[in-house]
């Protein structure tokens, strides 16, 4: 019987799967429709932008996009909602949370037309 060659992050997670470090839900039903919600909020698209770039970052942007495996108008997408949010200690901050002087928070909530951000 021929034994499947697993790539380090598999052999990880099955270590710590072995050693009983994952631990079951309390509600997996509600837990589940709470991040099915997350992720289709995180997925849906509903604005479209139109923007100017230069044609050796079009190229460079598309040749990325390739080699992940995706179309280059996502890998953008994935790129500007990684700007917005930051990462700090493994964890997502959503810029939101960050703390902003007042006008500042004035100028891009007019800006934008909208409220998109808070003050502190």
């Amino acid at each position: 019987m021929p034994t499947s060659k697993l790539d380090i992050e598999e052999e990880t997670l099955v270590a710590s799967y072995e050693t009983e470090e994952w631990q079951s839900v309390a509600n997996l039903p509600a837990e589940q429709t709470t991040y099915q919600a997350y992720a289709r909020a995180t997925f849906r698209k509903d604005r479209r932008v139109n923007i100017r770039l230069t044609e050796k970052d079009l190229v460079g942007l598309q040749l990325r996009a390739l080699e992940e495996g995706l179309p280059y108008q996502t890998l953008m997408a994935s790129i500007l909602h990684k700007i917005r949010c930051r990462s700090v200690g493994g964890t997502i901050i959503e810029m939101s949370a960050v703390p902003m002087k007042t006008e500042a928070v004035q100028r891009l909530n007019a800006a934008f037309g909208v409220i998109l951000f808070a003050a502190a």
